[in-house]
């Protein structure tokens, strides 16, 4: 089943199908656990989005991503690149803001908290996110990038 996540998760069409639905303001069909970003290219320069599972939405302003794909996932690189972001929550106007890469302890913390919180989802996604990985994924010093979006 991991193995079938994966793949699924590497299926670019599959990935990119819910853009317009987020363009269209629409988003709020997907819930409050699903967000889009959009963000430059670090080479071209042209708005590029992805779709992300929310991990935390500690306040208001403030929502926490996760990277299924570590360090080398192209939206990862570019907010790398330029943090200044745009992010599509539900069925509201995108709004501004800046992303923030989690060190390892704000990313323990905030992975045990999504692990009490989803505990059985967290049981369906980690294999995946293994397979993905290619690394397993420890209580601490899990190899999963977070990030901040910090609404302007």
């Amino acid at each position: 089943m991991a193995k079938l996540g994966a793949r699924l998760m590497r299926s670019r069409s599959l990935m990119r199908a819910p853009i317009w639905i987020y363009k269209a303001r629409a988003g709020g069909l997907f819930g409050s656990r699903i967000l889009m970003l959009e963000h430059i290219g670090r080479k071209s320069g042209a708005r590029r989005y992805a779709v992300l599972e929310v991990v935390d939405h500690p306040v208001p302003d403030t929502y926490v991503v996760a990277s299924g794909f570590g360090r080398k996932a192209q939206w990862f690189r570019n907010i790398e690149a330029n943090p200044r972001v745009r992010v599509y929550a539900g069925s509201h106007a995108p709004a501004p803001a800046t992303a923030r890469i989690l060190d390892q302890d704000e990313t323990d913390r905030t992975l045990a908290t999504y692990r009490g919180r989803h505990g059985r989802a967290w049981a369906r996604l980690k294999p995946v996110l293994v397979e993905t990985l290619e690394s397993p994924i420890p209580d601490t010093g899990a190899p999963l990038p977070m990030v901040e979006l910090r609404l302007d």
